[in-house]
């Protein structure tokens, strides 16, 4: 062999022999690590799963350390996020930590628990015990949340003035600790009839919940002659709790605007995403829904383990607890006295009504009340209807960049036909205001046919521009909550523009943006309305209810709210001080001699109106929606009363009664 041969075959060899030290060297590494890992991690998942059915337990059978883990955990409600930390190998015997991490209500609550595995036949097992499942956990302790409720955020009126702050309650219902199980159906019974609630729904919440629950029934601002504290405590463990709870003055005040606050439904909860609990309060419509995140702040929670036992109440081990932060005020616009007088003024009117009340110099909502025939719907600020004769203030700022004056001269017939369509004027429309008149004269008597024959030099796209100009259908940037600020379609034809000029067809107001459109006029520049202060502050991405078609209660998907609106164009020129001062000229001919002669009588500064009556339906003769708005100082008032008949005779007097007590 030659040298080259000897010495490859010595490389070989030696090449050789390290490779079989090596292999050596790797089998005597594999102690069992890899074996131990895959444990730890299956032991980690498992309990992610909360289900250790299918492994290995030493200490316990393993179908009953499943119900252990299963009944330790349920009062969580959730599952936990799991990591097996690094392993240690003592012979047969692996340790480990287990990282455990939950979220509990708006907190994470962290923690860390040994695990021991042994290795016995080949195969690694758990060695059980309730400190696997949390630190200090002893047998037979089981986990659960309590919630250390947030103070809910106050939310205040003008001058900071408090309109829903914590005010005292009681809440009743059943404390099944102070009732014996076999009496638990008959009480729950009992008190579901003594409150009025749904006896079998009411029924099926007591049997539902634990041993050791009180089961709210009904919450009540105090004691009435049908519900009182010796009726409550007649029924075996029925209790009333003196609590507080966020309340504005009344039970009806600025309800359909402010929305309420509760125990969060079923639906509430699903949507929540976990950030509501059953129990939770929470806020139902209006600005509590909107703001509720800022409103109702973050809730504290305790995670306590308690012990089945026959006899008192255990004592509770805390194991996590965290401080609830309160909640953030909302401060509003509303005048309280203002909005109380709004709603005395709309108490004994039937159909749904409505007044809004602005101070035309900021935009400030004072008053945005919803009569009791609204049912709790926000007709001031989501109603859709056509705003009638008030449309003719628009018509008139379209008829000014025309060149028209308040003195022009105008035709003022008995009928108009266009297309087949005769329009007339109201009933009662006086004989001596026909013919050729000024516009002053025209506007002051609401005659229809004068605008209608006025189509002709007023298009329906200077109709659109000259709303806007009085901040009608515009965005509101500042107003902070859901509404519609009006409709006024860009183009019409024939009968449809027609309708346009006396505020029908497809032109729709709701109270808020006639009572926008009335500021304009009084501030010389168009009005944004402004309600929630510190909306920037608190902006919410919770779900709020839409605005609705006109007449109706149920929330509508194709509705047109505050923040869906396109901005003031720029091509639109906003109002200026001389065209609303013409346009306050005739505001104040309908007082003083036009159909609104009643509000001469209101005392202070000089009043401007403009009544309003809408047809809608099908009937003949057809209903009619009842209209007026006025300006009186720095106030600016929309009156509304659906199906009420004529604005004059109907909503004016509303509106005199509303002006004269505001002072």
């Amino acid at each position: 062999m030659s040298q080259m041969g000897k010495l490859k075959k010595k490389q070989g060899f030696v090449v050789g022999l390290v490779s079989l030290v090596m292999a050596g060297s790797l089998a005597a590494c594999d102690d069992g690590r890899s074996g131990a890992e895959g444990a730890a991690k299956q032991l980690a998942s498992s309990l992610e799963a909360l289900d250790v059915g299918s492994l290995a337990v030493e200490g316990k059978d393993a179908a009953a350390a499943n119900d252990e883990l299963k009944a330790v955990f349920e009062g969580l409600g959730a599952k936990p996020s799991v990591q097996s930390g690094d392993v240690k190998l003592d012979g047969d015997t692996a340790t480990f930590p287990l990282n455990y991490s939950w979220n509990v209500g708006s907190a994470k609550w962290e923690y860390t628990s040994d695990a021991t595995l042994k290795k016995s036949s080949g195969k690694w097992a758990v060695q059980w015990s309730p400190a696997l499942l949390a630190p200090q956990l002893s047998d037979g302790e089981t986990l659960s949340v309590k919630t250390v409720p947030a103070q809910r955020g106050q939310i205040l009126g003008a001058g900071d003035a408090p309109i829903v702050e914590d005010r005292p309650v009681f809440r009743v219902g059943i404390d099944k600790t102070k009732v014996p199980a076999e009496q638990a159906d008959a009480s729950a019974r009992a008190m579901a009839a003594l409150l009025g609630l749904d006896v079998e729904e009411y029924a099926k919440q007591v049997a539902a919940s634990g041993p050791q629950a009180f089961v709210e029934g009904l919450v009540l601002r105090a004691y009435t002659a049908d519900i009182n504290e010796a009726k409550i405590n007649a029924i075996p463990g029925g209790v009333s709790i003196l609590d507080s709870m966020a309340l504005a003055p009344t039970r009806t005040f600025a309800r359909a605007l402010l929305g309420s606050v509760g125990q969060a439904s079923a639906e509430q909860i699903e949507k929540s995403n976990g950030a509501l609990r059953a129990g939770d309060t929470t806020g139902t419509g209006g600005l509590q829904q909107k703001y509720d995140s800022l409103l109702r702040g973050k809730d504290g929670v305790e995670v306590i383990a308690s012990a089945k036992s026959q006899g008192e109440t255990p004592a509770t081990k805390v194991f996590f607890s965290s401080l609830p932060a309160p909640g953030t005020t909302l401060k509003t616009t509303l005048d309280l006295k203002l909005q109380q007088l709004a709603e005395d003024t709309l108490a004994k009117v039937g159909p749904a009504s409505a007044i809004v009340a602005l101070k035309p110099s900021t935009g400030a909502v004072l008053a945005a009340a919803s009569g009791p025939g609204s049912n709790g719907y926000n007709t001031a600020m989501l109603g859709q209807y056509a705003p009638g004769s008030t449309f003719k203030i628009v018509d008139s700022l379209a008829m000014f960049r025309n060149g028209a004056t308040p003195d022009s001269k105008v035709e003022c017939t008995p009928t108009v036909t266009v297309d087949g369509r005769t329009f007339k004027n109201a009933e009662g429309y006086p004989a001596g205001s026909l013919g050729t008149v000024a516009l002053r004269e025209a506007f002051a008597h609401s005659c229809n046919t004068a605008f209608i024959n006025a189509r002709d030099t007023v298009s329906q796209d200077q109709l659109e521009s000259a709303a806007q100009a009085l901040g009608v259908a515009v965005e509101a940037p500042k107003l902070g909550a859901d509404a519609f600020l009006g409709s006024v379609p860009g183009a019409a034809e024939g009968t449809e523009h027609a309708a346009s000029m006396i505020g029908q067809g497809k032109v729709l107001f709701s109270p808020l943006s006639a009572a926008v459109m009335a500021a304009s006029v009084a501030n010389g520049a168009p009005v944004s309305p402004q309600l929630v202060l510190n909306a920037d502050a608190a902006q919410n991405p919770s779900a709020s209810a839409s605005p609705t078609e006109s007449g109706s209660a149920s929330p509508s998907p194709d509705s047109t709210t505050a923040s869906a609106l396109p901005a003031s164009p720029a091509s639109t020129k906003p109002i200026t001080k001389e065209e609303a001062a013409s346009l306050a000229d005739m505001m104040r001919a309908v007082v003083t001699s036009g159909h609104a002669g009643f509000l001469a009588q209101v005392p202070g500064l000089p009043v401007g109106a403009k009544t309003g009556t809408a047809e809608f339906g099908n009937e003949d003769p057809p209903k009619t929606h009842a209209w007026i708005v006025a300006t009186h100082g720095d106030l600016a008032v929309a009156v509304f009363v659906e199906d009420g008949g004529l604005g004059a005779t109907t909503s004016g007097p509303l509106l005199k009664s509303f002006l004269t007590a505001a002072g």
